[in-house]
């Protein structure tokens, strides 16, 4: 079976239609799988659901679709460093659902366990709780949150074999391996795709049975925020 692709328009070709749900991994700009997010800015689909931890930043990563109005409705845990995510919310436009981050990505992997729900203290007695099912467990409740089964799953690792078996780079693993778990078909962006057999199998993130297919390119690897200090004077 063919993984590799030589593009992401190649690879995302045939699985992208309106109305989509695509759970897309990173946290910040870290991880991001940018390749393909403009991949699906240039195939103009639209009316999309989104799962993702955030959704980048102005004019970068998932902020590109926002900017184009591609995406209908975010399912996230943070809003901030994204103004035109904040103003389209805000503003009506844009449909948010608000997600613990713990439970975000928490429904990912259910979704990739095949888990249709679980019950969880998070948000308990909150806005978050307003119409889900409540249940209690020895004697305290918990509320009923939804595995997250997605159409597409987009992830950006930092080496992969030619079977699709991924190494992330230290904190850019984040929500990329539930989110690309829960997908019904996975497109994953890296660094370097490595022959078979030189990836340490201890070493292998997420094996390649989640990963359907496969792009190499290079990446910006843009910094959200730059903090520096003033050179000391000799």
């Amino acid at each position: 079976m063919k993984k590799v692709y030589g593009s992401a328009s190649e690879a995302l070709d045939g699985l992208l239609f309106d109305g989509m749900l695509i759970a897309a991994g990173g946290f910040g700009l870290c991880g991001i799988p940018e390749l393909l997010i403009d991949g699906i800015v240039e195939s103009g689909v639209k009316d999309l659901t989104v799962a993702s931890n955030n959704a980048g930043v102005d004019g970068f990563g998932l902020g590109k679709l926002l900017d184009t109005r591609q995406i209908r409705k975010m399912m996230s845990s943070y809003v901030g460093e994204n103004a035109e995510f904040m103003r389209q919310y805000l503003s009506g436009e844009l449909e948010l659902e608000f997600n613990p981050q713990g439970t975000l990505a928490e429904r990912m992997r259910a979704g990739g366990c095949g888990i249709p729900g679980f019950y969880t203290k998070t948000g308990v007695g909150t806005v978050i709780a307003e119409g889900k099912e409540v249940k209690s467990f020895r004697g305290e409740d918990y509320i009923l949150e939804e595995g997250i089964f997605a159409d597409l799953s987009i992830v950006k690792a930092w080496k992969a074999d030619e079977t699709g078996n991924l190494v992330f780079r230290k904190t850019a693993r984040n929500f990329n391996p539930p989110a690309a778990m829960c997908g019904k078909v996975c497109v994953a962006e890296v660094e370097e795709i490595v022959p078979l057999g030189s990836l340490d199998p201890d070493k292998i993130h997420l094996p390649g049975i989640y990963i359907h297919r496969l792009i190499q390119g290079e990446h910006e690897k843009r910094i959200e925020q730059r903090t520096v200090r003033k050179r000391e004077e000799a």
